[in-house]
C-alpha cells in the first residue's frame, strides 16, 4: 500500500511540474507580446473596421473626410470639420488609443508576471518534493 501511494505521489508531482512549465512558456509569451505593445501602444492591439486609421495625422484627416465624403454622397446634411477640428480631434483619438494600450499592456505585464512567479513557486517546490520522494524509495 505504501508503494502505490508513492507512486501516485509521483504522478501527481510530474502532473503538476509538467502543467507549470506549460503554464509558465504561455505566460512567458503573453509578457513578451505585452512587453512589445508597451514599445508601441498606437500600432498593437486591435482596431475596430472602419474606424479612422490614427498611423498619422494626414491618414487619419483623409479618413475623416473620406467618412463625410459618403454623407454628402447620401445627400445627407454634413459638418465638415475645420482643420483645427480635425487636428484635435486626432490628438484626442491617439491620446486614448495610448493609454488604453499602455494600461492593457501593464494589466498583461503584472498578470502574467504574477503567473510566472507562482509557476516557479509551484515547480520548485513540487520538483524538490519529487527528489525527496526518489531518495526514499
Amino acid at each position: 500500500m505504501e508503494k502505490s501511494t508513492k507512486i501516485v505521489s509521483q504522478v501527481y508531482g510530474y502532473a503538476i511540474c509538467l502543467v507549470t512549465v506549460i503554464t509558465f512558456l504561455i505566460s512567458t509569451t503573453a509578457l513578451v507580446n505585452a512587453l512589445i505593445d508597451l514599445t508601441d501602444p498606437i500600432h498593437s492591439g486591435w482596431t475596430p473596421q472602419g474606424s479612422p486609421s490614427l498611423a498619422s495625422y494626414e491618414i487619419y484627416k483623409q479618413d475623416i473626410l473620406k467618412t463625410d465624403q459618403k454623407s454628402i454622397e447620401s445627400n445627407k446634411e454634413v459638418y465638415i470639420p475645420n482643420e483645427t477640428t480635425i487636428r484635435s480631434m486626432y490628438e484626442a483619438a491617439k491620446s486614448d488609443k495610448i493609454q488604453t494600450e499602455k494600461h492593457q499592456a501593464l494589466k498583461s505585464i503584472l498578470i502574467s508576471s504574477l503567473i510566472i512567479v507562482i509557476c516557479l513557486t509551484l515547480f520548485l517546490t513540487h520538483w524538490s518534493w519529487m527528489r525527496r520522494i526518489a531518495k526514499a524509495v
